[in-house]
């Protein structure tokens, strides 16, 4: 490997944009494991979690050029992988599906997986989807995606108080809409 392990990965992504296919595996070297053990914490599928490491850096490869400069490129990289293991997921159905095919496979789905599923299929889904945009987009990055406060406002490029106080607001929302049950 070239000096490019010791580059920072703005640095590298461009290099990427630019066809540079050692930058790629630096970035790769450097952030592979760590967002495999984050995307095996949410999916307990090693296949799947292969796949979408792997569909993770394609798509780097693909759409380097798209990273703006703003955040860290780490949680970019978290972004782009965690869209791809949410797509994987939709293409095993709706959540009733996931959990009866994991049932009868003898498998226990994950609390990451049901939890995904229940965002796109079910009541979370609808409660999520009347969250402002703003709100949703911090739920998405501290909550879906397991960015920490700082993590996300980088990534959003927000403060981190902002952060805080609109997870705050939106949990509240979400705890009306689904815990509202008459007694």
């Amino acid at each position: 490997m070239d000096g490019r392990a010791q580059s920072p990965d703005a640095e590298l992504l461009e290099a990427v944009a630019d066809g540079d296919t050692a930058a790629l595996e630096a970035l790769y070297e450097r952030h592979a494991p760590w967002l495999s053990v984050r995307l095996t914490r949410r999916c307990n599928d090693d296949g799947v979690v292969a796949e979408v490491l792997q569909d993770t850096f394609v798509a780097v490869w693909r759409a380097a050029g798209s990273y703006r400069g703003e955040g860290e490129v780490a949680g970019w990289l978290w972004g782009v992988a965690v869209r791809r293991l949410v797509s994987r997921l939709r293409r095993r159905g709706p959540a009733a599906e996931v959990l009866l095919d994991d049932v009868r496979s003898g498998l226990e789905a994950s609390v990451e997986e049901q939890v995904l599923a229940g965002v796109e299929y079910g009541d979370l889904g609808s409660a999520l989807a009347r969250l402002s945009p703003e709100m949703r987009a911090v739920v998405q990055a501290t909550v879906l995606d397991g960015l920490t406060a700082r993590e996300a406002s980088k990534l959003l490029g927000i403060p981190t108080n902002t952060v805080k106080t609109r997870l705050f607001r939106a949990k509240a929302q979400l705890r009306r809409e689904l815990v509202e049950v008459p007694l």
